[in-house]
């Protein structure tokens, strides 16, 4: 069975930083891609950053710059540092892979970024 749990959502000031973190298990980790989804409340969820199992990363335009996305493959986690955190980046933040099996998604980590 696939789970993916995030963590490290939360509240914080225009400027600052959070780092959400991805926990999967039921899948073979170092083979599979990893991806950041977001949503905000009326809006489509939108990719944010995805990175591959030899660590190749794309981002998103709107994050460029700003946010990080790494992997552990020890742990079978995936990190996604946000810095320079803006109000538009307020939104659920979603992990997700992509098996052969089809697509698992976690259950979300609220991120809000006050004015």
């Amino acid at each position: 069975q696939v789970q993916l749990v995030e963590s490290g959502g939360g509240l914080v000031q225009a400027g600052e930083s959070l780092r959400l973190s991805c926990a999967a298990s039921g899948i073979i980790f170092s083979f599979a891609t990893m991806g950041w989804y977001r949503q905000a409340p009326g809006k489509q969820r939108d990719l944010v950053a995805v990175i591959s199992s030899n660590g190749n990363t794309v981002y998103a335009d709107f994050v460029k710059g700003r946010f990080t996305l790494s992997r552990d493959n020890a742990k079978n986690t995936v990190a996604l540092q946000m810095n320079s955190l803006k109000p538009e980046d307020t939104a659920v933040y979603y992990c997700y892979t992509n098996t052969r099996n089809g697509g698992y998604w976690g259950q979300g980590t609220q991120v809000t970024v006050s004015s």
